[in-house]
């Protein structure tokens, strides 16, 4: 199996977990100071730096860079619907749900065949 192939979309995934948590984590914690909780998920987004750079650099060439951009913005997208529903205690409202559906057709028509 050709790891090119594979790898960016698992390492985006890994890093998509990771930014989530640092962008939306420090949403449970409404007490900490504002100076902390961007302290804290700075330190966080490192990591999250650490598996989508190897990504984009390991798919480039398999991918082109728009098909890894789309790619991570499903994914992202996926991600926090997860996120949002299992930590933050939101509900999936219909709306998310269609604009995940717009996303999966730019994920279609990025990757037909330009010929």
């Amino acid at each position: 199996m050709n790891m090119s192939l594979l790898l960016p979309p698992l390492l985006l995934v890994g890093s998509n977990l990771v930014m989530t948590y640092a962008w939306y984590g420090h949403l449970k914690q409404p007490g900490w100071s504002l100076w902390l909780a961007v302290l804290i998920s700075w330190g966080i987004a490192f990591f999250e730096y650490c598996l989508a750079v190897p990504a984009n650099r390991i798919g480039y060439g398999t991918y082109t860079g728009q098909q890894l951009k789309i790619m991570q913005e499903v994914i992202t997208l996926i991600v926090f619907g997860g996120f949002s529903v299992m930590v933050l205690g939101e509900p999936l409202r219909w709306t998310y749900l269609a604009a995940m559906g717009c996303l999966v057709g730019a994920v279609i028509f990025i990757f037909l065949p330009v010929d």
